[in-house]
């Protein structure tokens, strides 16, 4: 067995523990990053392959046609074409639920870097500032009270299910918008509504579903009319949920107060993104899944995925 591992731009080497995966294939070859073009080339004749945010498409499977198994280090499979993947044989697994607590705590560290400023108000008393002579290049914004507010949760996975728990220990009523209600969720103590309603009761919004057909561009221009005015946009899941155009539009005309991000369409954020004008964006590079305890979940189930593979079963196929 031959393996190669494409990492890709959100990491560096060093970063993820290897050692588990070169146990099982010694013959392993890794690569810091990986360009499109640069993909068939790398992979040539191997059996295994685990990477990031590389598109694996039909063009690509066409040319390493001793593929079997692709290890995604990752949960979302977007950047895949499991259809084609299927076709050829090759087995795709991905890695669900390694960053849960993380990606909530980062949602939260989103949110609350809004409503009270901590880091900003670090800098004016490191720059000699206090409380009035604070200038306005700071970018102070106004501080707001979490408790009593109405927090919208759209997807209730492992990662909207947290989230909403710690809303609700912050004295937030919660809203939920799932495509599936199930039984277990009766205790949450949450109220589930559909979209509509979801966008107009919510002061604030925080998204956490996949990027489907369905989901793409879920907040556009009018859904964001349909929100109260001022309200919080939160987005640690996909950029293709929102669109950004008309988010900075929202933002600039007061409809929208704050949008918080780790995710975004086109990743690096480009320089001419008009977000980054807008200083009621706080704006993270997804970075939300890199805490050490989640790296470390990550590299464990990846690890165990490709274990059981070769083993000959497989843990977490999602194109069987």
């Amino acid at each position: 067995m031959k393996a190669v591992i494409l990492e890709s731009y959100v990491m560096e080497e060093g970063d993820l523990d290897w050692s588990g995966v070169k146990a099982l294939v010694p013959d392993t070859t890794s690569y810091v990053r990986t360009t499109y073009e640069e993909i068939a080339p790398r992979i040539g004749d191997a059996d295994i392959v685990l990477l990031n945010k590389c598109r694996m498409d039909e063009e690509i499977l066409q040319q390493c046609p001793n593929l079997k198994w692709v290890g995604i280090i990752a949960t979302g499979t977007d950047n895949l074409d499991l259809e084609a993947c299927r076709r050829h044989g090759v087995a795709v697994a991905n890695v669900p639920g390694y960053s849960t607590y993380s990606v909530a705590q980062m949602t939260f560290s989103l949110l609350l870097a809004i409503c009270q400023c901590a880091e900003r108000y670090n800098r004016a008393v490191k720059q000699g500032c206090w409380q009035l002579d604070i200038p306005e290049s700071i970018g102070l914004l106004p501080q707001m009270e979490l408790c009593g507010k109405t927090y919208g949760v759209y997807g209730y996975g492992s990662i909207g299910r947290q989230s909403a728990r710690i809303a609700r220990a912050f004295g937030m009523e919660v809203l939920v918008c799932t495509r599936t209600v199930r039984p277990e969720y009766a205790a949450d103590g949450v109220e589930f509504v559909d979209y509509d309603t979801l966008l107009r009761r919510c002061d604030i919004l925080s998204l956490h579903c996949p990027a489907t057909p369905q989901t793409r561009g879920l907040v556009n221009a009018e859904a964001l009319a349909k929100m109260k005015p001022g309200a919080i946009l939160l987005n640690t899941a996909r950029g293709a949920l929102v669109d950004e155009e008309a988010v900075a539009a929202a933002l600039h005309s007061g409809q929208l107060g704050f949008y918080g991000a780790d995710a975004f369409v086109t990743e690096p954020l480009p320089q001419e993104s008009p977000l980054r004008a807008e200083p009621h964006a706080i704006l993270t590079p997804h970075i939300a899944w890199t805490t050490r305890e989640a790296l470390q979940n990550l590299m464990d189930i990846t690890t165990r995925n490709l274990r059981t593979w070769l083993e000959g079963n497989g843990e977490h196929i999602v194109n069987r």
